[in-house]
């Protein structure tokens, strides 16, 4: 095959692109560190990175890079696990722009899209009809129709409706020469050679091609064969862009199957599970899916006990969907599920109907793709190896050799897949982390390539060779096959430019890695990153790329990535600040952690930490980013807004100190010409409002409404409870902006704490856990003000005494940060285990809880928007809250997603306009739907500050409700 030619200068070649193309160009070192990897172990940085318009815009840009030698490779949402959507030369990024369903003909059962469309949209778009497009992967709420046609994607359902090829009509696409046609079915004159080449080798194609559904790996010719009917579209999925670039596709809908039943098959482990599958097959199911009881322990342990649904008693289960076929109704389709389980060969069965608690299995199984990138044990799982398949009738034989090799190398990794078709996913703890690990890695993967073809197996299920696999297709086919490949090759693409080194002159499995040689981080500053064995370097190579971050994660109630979802950009989603700080550990692109490149990277993160709890790889960017700015401005003057916003408890103590100065500052910065000149000297946006700070502080307040003081006047305020029970000691701990700001929610939480039976105690000394000097990186403050912290709220967790937070990110400090920020401290784990929310106290079981004592006050008939503080919602969980709620009798509508201002993020200026754009997701339509009696409940301040000061709507803390009793409108509260 022949290789690209040399490329012209890098320079040329992006003033052409800019020249030519209305879409994105950029070829900054940031959007290479981006784009550099996409789901997988390599890393290849790109030259430039082009986000086409149209397709005249897409068509430009490949006549650039043919014209000036460079390589192309295409790519939709950078989710493929075999490193096929990254290259050296132009990376065609069509999911931002091209993202548009074009026609949807729900008679016809067709629907014509450009590459950049998410999955999940196409099915939302199609579901109205009472339609569906059959595969479905489950990255499908961020995948993208030309990745799925570039890997031939499947999913679980693929039993039912077929791989991606089988539900292909036409493609429009441009090939390596630049030739654009139309593929389809009958005919094979667009591509001049093909049919003679095809007639020329009939039995090798017939013989080593297409012998079982999930023999995806190399190219599928057996679809240009006359019996299948010349389909060249269909051909062409699955060749992973090395033909032909995608610029439209015409699809088929299937109807979608009307309240389909789950049956849940328990076996003795996995193997037992597959040698069942023939013999369900035959029930003509619309997926068989496969999973491992250490899967759903972990799926436990990530997500609460309480978000996995019941399973019959198994090591290893079988998912089996059942859905209605004509003219059946649901007792026929629950009568045909039963007939299936009487033939699953086990008496572990549990039949579930559609509902909640079957979508609950199933999101088991879908997490599966993220939460396989860690073993039990914790250590790092790689792919390479994640989708080989055999035929069904195999699979059981396969997987018992395939677990021994495992066993026999030191290789662990969780089982589960698509059992139906043959096809096993994993995730292996290979030694990826240093050189000297690559050795092994490499032999394990050419044992386990002989050992699947020994099966009659194919290397790849459904995500395409790519650089993990390309290399090993000689261990799978014969050299006809090799070379009838290259042939193909040269008939698209004679320059080689598509995407090289995949397929056709590979490249080696392991060139081109990335975690081996990323060096470990300078020694500790910082953060610990204890789980991550104390190394930043480690700890950001957790992010392996499943790209869970750029779908639309609140329909799930999920808040990740709130910047992305405002601006759709890489830059400012997770993954792809991951991306530019796994360079920083490489040192190649990025070299400093003060570069431009780094700090512009985390800018627009807005510290939620949704990341750490969404992400299945518990990617936290929050955290490395206070870990980025504390080493960027060691020894250096901080931007001024550090300073103010990230000292501001300090600020506040002082000026509410005095209540007259108060009175004053509140008076003065009132005077909207002097607050707008107060907001940009202090790096502000001066859009915005100044803070109102208490003009007496809840600590006095409480003290003063006649609380009996202990007599030494050092120890803390104490307030007897309203009823006769016996008296439980609980610490209120008012942090900075509930003690001198918005005193409100402290109030309240202190009567309902006596209400509910409650001794409550309010140290004498205040406590700051530094929240803003971690959010904007003054790690050494943070420590000094959590460690005085500790001085005052320990000895209380130790004696075990509750003790009650009002202020959800302060909260989180306590039950999240302080024990990574302070690991040898050993008062650290025993306050962070003490260390409550109201509703978790109130909630739990006696005689941490009031149990019959107290019952909440009746909120029947409250309409409720509730926006879950994002810290709230990522370390303590917002279960307990909901709970309560529905106890009360309130109407709850729970918004899902960041209020936007994110503690001093919105203040900054810079950030007012993406501030907005996040509260717009969720936040202010839900305000502007209710109904002026409507209460709007956010325990976050920042929170309320933001739905305040963009709509004038205030909002209530939970405790404030609940300290109501005898309810009234508080809408206007």
């Amino acid at each position: 095959m022949k290789s690209v030619r040399a490329p012209g200068r890098s320079d040329d070649v992006v003033a052409s692109l800019r020249k030519v193309v209305d879409g994105d160009v950029d070829d900054s070192e940031r959007r290479q560190a981006e784009y550099s990897t996409d789901a997988s172990n390599y890393r290849v940085p790109p030259r430039v990175v082009v986000a086409p318009r149209d397709s005249d815009d897409a068509l430009a840009a490949l006549d650039v890079a043919r014209r000036l030698g460079v390589p192309v490779t295409a790519r939709g949402a950078g989710t493929s696990v075999a490193g096929n959507a990254i290259g050296t030369g132009m990376v065609l990024d069509f999911s931002r722009h091209m993202d548009r369903i074009i026609a949807l003909d729900a008679d016809a059962r067709t629907a014509v899209v450009q590459p950049g469309v998410v999955m999940s949209s196409l099915q939302a778009a199609a579901a109205p009809h009472g339609l569906r497009f059959g595969p479905d992967p489950s990255t499908q709420n961020r995948a993208t129709l030309g990745g799925m046609i570039g890997n031939n994607a499947c999913g679980p359902h693929a039993v039912a409706y077929g791989r991606t090829a089988d539900n292909i009509v036409s493609l429009d696409v441009v090939d390596g020469t630049g030739r654009r046609f139309h593929a389809g079915a009958g005919t094979l004159e667009p591509v001049a050679g093909l049919d003679a080449l095809v007639r020329a080798n009939l039995a090798t194609i017939r013989t080593a091609l297409g012998r079982f559904g999930r023999q995806v790996s190399g190219y599928s010719l057996e679809h240009l064969l006359p019996e299948n009917g010349r389909d060249l579209a269909k051909m062409l999925v699955g060749t992973e862009g090395t033909l032909v670039t995608v610029l439209q596709a015409t699809v088929n809908l299937v109807p979608a199957p009307a309240a389909p039943v789950v049956v849940a098959l328990g076996y003795p482990d996995m193997p037992t599970a597959a040698d069942a599958v023939p013999a369900l097959l035959a029930h003509r199911p619309l997926a068989i899916e496969g999973m491992d009881a250490r899967l759903v322990e972990v799926v436990r342990r990530h997500r609460g006990a309480g978000a996995v649904p019941q399973l019959p008693a198994g090591g290893g289960w079988l998912l089996v969907e059942v859905g209605a076929e004509a003219g059946e109704r649901v007792d026929d389709v629950l009568a045909r599920a039963r007939a299936l389980a009487a033939d699953a060969g086990t008496d572990a069965v549990r039949v579930v109907p559609a509902g909640t608690e079957a979508t609950a299995l199933w999101r088991i199984r879908a997490d599966g793709a993220g939460l396989g990138g860690r073993t039990p044990s914790g250590a790092p799982a790689w792919p390479g190896w994640e989708d080989a398949a055999v035929p069904p009738e195999r699979l059981g034989d396969y997987l018992r050799d395939f677990t021994a090799l495992m066993a026999d190398r030191g290789v662990d990794g969780l089982l589960y897949g698509h059992f139906g078709d043959g096809c096993v996913h994993v995730r292996l703890d290979l030694p990826l982390e240093t050189p000297a690990g690559i050795g092994p890695s490499r032999a394990f993967l050419e044992a386990a390539a002989d050992l699947v073809a020994s099966y009659g197996g194919s290397l790849s299920g459904e995500h395409g060779d790519g650089r993990a696999r390309s290399e090993l297709l000689t261990r799978m086919y014969g050299p006809e096959v090799i070379g009838l490949f290259g042939k193909v090759k040269a008939l698209f693409d004679p320059e080689n430019a598509l995407n090289p080194g995949i397929v056709v002159d590979p490249r080696p499995l392991d060139a081109d890695l990335r975690r081996p040689f990323a060096r470990p981080a300078s020694p500790r500053q910082g953060f610990a990153f204890a789980e991550d064995g104390g190394n930043f370097t480690t700890a950001v190579h957790r992010c392996t790329g499943v790209g869970k971050c750029r779908a639309d994660n609140t329909a799930a109630g999920g808040f990740m990535c709130p910047s992305y979802q405002a601006t759709r950009d890489e830059k400012d989603v997770t993954r792809g600040r991951a991306r530019v700080l796994q360079e920083l550990t490489s040192g190649s692109l990025v070299t400093a952690w003060d570069s431009p490149t780094v700090l512009e990277s985390l800018d627009l993160c807005l510290s939620c930490k949704a990341c750490s709890t969404d992400c299945p790889t518990g990617t936290d960017m929050a955290r490395y980013k206070a870990e980025v700015l504390h080493r960027a401005y060691a020894g250096k003057i901080r931007p001024r807004n550090h300073y103010i916003l990230g000292q501001l408890p300090r600020w506040s103590s002082l000026v509410t100190k005095v209540p007259a100065i108060a009175r004053l500052v509140n008076t003065v910065l009132r005077v909207r010409p002097i607050a707008r000149a107060v907001l940009t000297a202090g790096g502000m946006d001066p859009r915005r409002q100044m803070v109102t700070f208490a003009q007496e502080r809840f600590s006095a307040w409480f003290r003063e409404q006649g609380r009996a003081t202990m007599p030494d006047g050092a120890a803390p305020a104490v307030a007897r409870p309203a009823s006769s029970s016996p008296p439980q000691p609980v610490v209120l701990w008012a942090d900075t902006f509930s003690d001198t700001m918005d005193t409100a929610g402290a109030r309240a939480t202190a009567r309902v704490l006596q209400e509910a039976g409650y001794t409550v105690i309010v140290p004498e000394e205040s406590a700051c856990c530094g929240l803003t000097w971690i959010s904007t990186g003054q790690l050494d403050g943070a420590k000094k003000r959590l460690t005085h912290l500790l001085s005052v709220l320990a000895p209380y967790a130790a004696g075990g005494i509750p003790v009650v937070g009002v202020e959800p990110s302060c909260t989180a400090v306590l039950r999240s940060d302080m024990v990574d920020l302070l690991p040898d401290d050993p008062r650290a784990p025993t306050l962070a285990a003490g260390t409550y929310t109201l509703a978790e106290l109130l909630t739990a079981p006696a005689p941490l809880g009031p149990g019959p004592r107290w019952t909440p006050p009746s909120l029947a008939g409250v309409e409720v928007v509730a926006q879950p503080h994002c810290h709230h919602h990522s370390v303590m969980g917002w279960e307990a809250d909901a709970a309560l709620l529905a106890r009360a009798g309130a109407s709850v509508t729970r918004l899902a997603g960041c209020c936007g201002l994110a503690g001093n993020f919105g203040m900054e200026a810079g950030h007012y306009d993406t501030s907005v754009a996040v509260a717009e997701n969720a936040l202010l339509p839900a305000l502007s739907n209710a109904g002026p009696d409507t209460v709007y409940l956010a325990d976050g301040f920042s929170c309320r500050t933001q739905a305040d000061q963009l709509v004038g709507r205030p909002g209530v803390h939970l405790a404030e409700l609940l300290a109501r009793g005898n309810y009234g409108s508080t809408a206007a509260k």
